[in-house]
């Protein structure tokens, strides 16, 4: 009976939390803890296609102010966009991308090239995007930043970083021993 309640202890502390997603040592969880949620990616799209204002946003996506005004706060705090006043009487402010902000534009352009093959109905892209300094079409491609070849699932292993490894000997001078990824992140 103490073995089985231990178990569920266990299980209790390995399961993580939405609101805690953040504090897991996997960039993925974390860095969805903050874009994670669909409206925020929609903001996304729409500031990277010049939306800057709080009532374009509203108006382009019809959501509503509460949900715009948490989701802009949000992507305030955690510097992926600024709030900037562009008038004094009223105060009105305006969001624009960050440096942080920016970087999230392979992500998107990741989910325009997975959405254009997969979820099409058949017809094809809603947007082509053409690639300014040379006036071509293009599509996203994620490649190998040393020797440029499109990467393949299949042609990448992952291994533990500088976080994990700090995990895996604390956990192995506890006497555990984690072999696989998703326990030690599950165990950070």
């Amino acid at each position: 009976m103490l073995d089985s309640q231990f178990q569920v202890l266990q299980l209790a502390r390995d399961c993580m939390r939405w609101d805690q997603i953040d504090q897991q040592r996997c960039s993925i969880a974390r860095s969805l803890s903050v874009v994670g949620e669909r409206w925020t990616l929609l903001i996304l799209r729409d500031a990277f296609l010049g939306t800057r204002r709080f009532d374009k946003f509203q108006q382009n996506l019809g959501i509503t102010r509460h949900r715009l005004s948490e989701r802009l706060s949000k992507l305030v705090k955690h510097s992926v966009l600024v709030k900037v006043q562009y008038n004094n009487r009223p105060p009105r402010y305006e969001y624009r991308l960050t440096r942080k902000g920016l970087a999230l534009y392979p992500v998107l352009m990741s989910l325009v090239a997975w959405g254009d093959e997969w979820m099409n109905d058949g017809m094809g892209p809603p947007l082509e995007l053409v690639h300014l300094n040379c006036g071509e079409k293009i599509h996203a491609v994620a490649s190998c930043s040393t020797c440029g070849e499109p990467l393949r699932p299949e042609e990448v292993r992952p291994q533990l970083g500088p976080a994990l490894m700090e995990v895996a000997a604390r956990l192995e001078s506890e006497g555990e021993c984690i072999e696989e990824i998703q326990s030690l992140i599950r165990h950070s």
